[in-house]
């Protein structure tokens, strides 16, 4: 999260500083004027400024949501180079104008006190928006490179918070704050920093197929870079620099960077030898010689001359001063007090107030700010809801177990959202299908007779039918219809029982070699105890537990075995101590914990016998075939849940070497099941043999001969990959389930 915080602060304290300042030069420049009723314009416009930037990232959002997956990719990627366009010109912008800022703003002030308060509005609502829209892009575009929006938006509020305390400091002379140092830091980051974005941008086009090279890498680090180490998530969530990047990528983020920050170098040196000039041709006249002709003339420190309704004795805010020149900011903020000077005249522009007669109906005062609020809102709202796709034709597709898809009419590409009722007599299963290849675009499981539910599937070019399935019946398919357009849209193949019935044969083969594997350890295991050899005991203890970790996808079919086998003692009243608690669990206690032979003997019996027994039992229990794509996924999560946290160790600190085996479990599945994902998520398998790789190394770089580092020896550097690297396999692993679930829909 905090890796992806970083971009946004900058965004947010450097923005925020900007718009602060202009705000606080509106102020200053309204207080010495004497104008201080003017102030709830200035507020109304910055308030009409947030509210706008706030809707035109609602839209963004909202917007982006309702789009196809490869318009999406599209249209983030444009406006990541938009927002780009946008820092980089506000980069170059503030370098520029930092110096004259707040005389440009007191000009502009002036002339719209003399024009009335909407004038007021709009100056403060035009300073303060342009900064809005262009941190709410930044945000969206940071947030979307990110995955998550929790990150960003804690880095933004930071940042605009920092920045809102600077500009109070400032404007209440308690700071002094060198600004053209401070922005060309900021700028030199922020380049770096758009560098990156741009080829997230880049990338976002290629996979919306706008720009074309989206498969050639110029390198591609996934299978030996820890995607969860530390460096990784710094460099990815700061830098935008990916294990895998394609030539375009690369062109664009060391292209832009030769160039903008050559530029922008350049003119900073540009900016330093004029000031010098400016400050040696001054030092020169001042003893008596010539400025030589080719000298600049000096920028001026001094805030512009005050019109006559500035004319109040009130000495300029530190923020004027800072704004104006930071050569005057590193001078003392120390003035005269209004009280040593006389006090001058109320502005001319302030007409004297007259008493309200009979006929005088004043505006209600929060009507304006509730209206610069609520019109955005509303704007956003109607975007939102005219981008929105609706429902194909608004009509509602009626299905039953003689007749599925009625109303159905060929829907407009995109998100749609189906309302799909049952007007029969039978529950039924209903698909949304392409029908040549039996392949799922969306699907509702146990409609129940007399109800209506939601279907949303995204619409690209191709053929559609809807399937229905009831609880007794045949499955009843529905007229095709054709969808101009590209196709785009991701659907899943089903799979049957039939199909995953090799894969299940493959695996009960392999299990029942490991059990029998098992009773043999198990047998060696209690005839080391019964004769005291402790030592032994261990090490067979172990290697006998790796056997029955690496069986992980039975866990659902050995029943109440495995409680007797490898049940923790969580629950239980006595806890270790409780006459249930038994198995392998029980045995590590006991043996790492000084218990005699005498007291394991009996604990180590039962265990050999409850293996065989489960041997036994094995070829006879019923293995369902949809559970085999769960458990690539939930063998893993109860690693990353219970031995890579030592929850289950007993005393033994073989955590690691248990999700070892655990791991290995899992391997040996995904073999099984490797020809029915090749068909089906051909770019999957790669990722996860890569993901395998680097945990597999992990893993094996904490196994020391005999040996294994407890889990709470390891250090903080090594834990957290191991947990990276077990998370990142597990997000891969998390498609298999949902590519490989048993429809009924073929």
């Amino acid at each position: 999260m905090w890796d992806d915080a970083f971009p946004s602060f900058l965004i947010g304290l450097r923005e925020g500083l900007e718009a602060g300042l202009i705000v606080s030069v509106l102020v200053a420049t309204l207080v010495r004027a004497g104008a201080r009723s003017r102030l709830p314009q200035v507020w109304t416009g910055v308030l009409a400024a947030i509210a706008l930037s706030m809707s035109f990232g609602a839209v963004l959002t909202f917007t982006a949501a309702s789009l196809s997956t490869t318009a999406q990719e599209a249209f983030g990627g444009t406006l990541s180079i938009v927002a780009v366009a946008f820092v980089t010109a506000m980069v170059f912008w503030m370098r520029r104008s930092a110096r004259s800022l707040a005389g440009e703003i007191k000009e502009k002030v002036t002339e719209a006190l003399a024009m009335g308060a909407g004038v007021l509005v709009l100056t403060s609502f035009l300073a303060v928006g342009r900064e809005g829209l262009e941190t709410a892009l930044f945000l969206w575009t940071t947030a979307r490179a990110a995955n998550e929006s929790a990150g960003p938006l804690a880095g933004a509020g930071i940042g605009l918070v920092l920045a809102a305390a600077l500009c109070w400091g400032l404007y209440r002379r308690v700071l002094r704050i060198n600004l053209t140092r401070f922005f060309t830091a900021t700028g030199v980051v922020l380049i770096v920093i758009a560098a990156g974005v741009l080829g997230y941008g880049l990338r976002d086009l290629q996979e919306g197929t706008v720009l074309p090279g989206g498969t050639a890498y110029v390198f591609d680090l996934s299978g030996s870079v820890d995607a969860g180490a530390w460096y990784s998530t710094l460099l990815q969530g700061v830098l935008n620099l990916t294990p895998a990047m394609t030539w375009l990528q690369v062109a664009g983020y060391v292209g832009y960077l030769a160039v903008v920050m050559t530029l922008f170098v350049r003119g900073v040196r540009g900016q330093s030898a004029a000031g010098q000039g400016v400050s040696a041709g001054a030092g020169g006249a001042a003893a008596g010689g010539k400025p030589a002709a080719a000298t600049p003339a000096a920028p001026s420190i001094t805030p512009p001359a005050v019109p006559p309704i500035a004319t109040s004795a009130v000495p300029p805010s530190a923020v004027e001063r800072s704004v104006v020149s930071s050569s005057a900011v590193e001078r003392s903020v120390a003035s005269p007090s209004a009280a040593e000077r006389p006090v001058a005249p109320p502005p001319a522009t302030e007409p004297p107030s007259t008493p309200a007669t009979a006929h005088t109906r004043r505006r209600p005062a929060w009507l304006i700010p509730v209206a610069v609020v609520a019109v955005p809102a509303l704007l956003a709202g109607l975007v939102v809801a005219l981008a929105h796709p609706k429902p194909a034709a608004g009509e509602t597709v009626a299905v039953s177990e003689t007749d599925c898809g009625q109303g159905f009419t060929p829907p407009e590409p995109g998100r749609q959202d189906f309302l799909m009722h049952n007007t029969g007599n039978q529950t039924s299963e209903v698909y949304l299908i392409d029908p040549s290849s039996n392949a799922v675009y969306g699907e509702i499981e146990g409609l129940a007779p007399g109800t209506t539910r939601d279907l949303v599937a995204t619409v690209a070019g191709g053929t559609y039918a809807w399937r229905c399935v009831p609880a007794d019946g045949r499955a009843v398919t529905s007229k095709a219809v054709r969808v101009g357009g590209a196709a785009g849209a991701r659907a899943v193949v089903p799979v049957s029982e039939r199909d995953l019935a090799a894969p299940l044969k493959a695996y009960r083969a392999y299990v029942d070699q490991g059990l029998a594997t098992l009773v043999t350890q198990t047998r060696k295991l209690s005839d080391d105890i019964r004769a005291g050899r402790l030592g032994a005991a261990r090490t067979d203890w172990l290697t006998a537990h790796r056997t029955y970790a690496s069986l992980g996808a039975a866990y659902g079919t050995f029943e109440d075995f495995d409680q007797k086998i490898d049940g923790r003692p969580d629950g239980l009243p006595g806890g270790v101590h409780d006459k249930d608690f038994t198995g392998f669990l029980r045995i590590e206690y006991g043996l790492w914990h000084g218990e005699p032979a005498s007291g394991l003997k009996g604990v180590a019996q039962q265990l050999a016998d409850n293996s065989a027994g489960l041997r036994k039992a094995f070829p006879h229990q019923d293995f369902d075939a949809s559970d085999l794509p769960l458990r690539a996924h939930e063998i893993l999560e109860n690693t990353l849940q219970f031995e890579l946290t030592g929850d289950t160790d007993q005393g033994s600190g073989t955590g690691l070497a248990t999700a070892d085996a655990n791991l290995a479990g899992t391997r040996e599945l995904l073999v099984v099941l490797r020809p029915l994902l090749t068909t089906r998520a051909p770019r999957l398998l790669p990722t996860v043999d890569a993901d395998i790789t680097r945990l597999q190394k992990l893993l094996g770089s904490a196994h020391h001969g005999s040996g294994w580092t407890p889990v709470d020896r390891l250090d903080r550097t090594a834990k957290a990959r191991l947990d990276g690297a077990t998370g990142q396999l597990l997000e891969d692993l998390s498609p298999v389930p949902d590519l490989l679930e048993v429809r009924k829909s073929a």
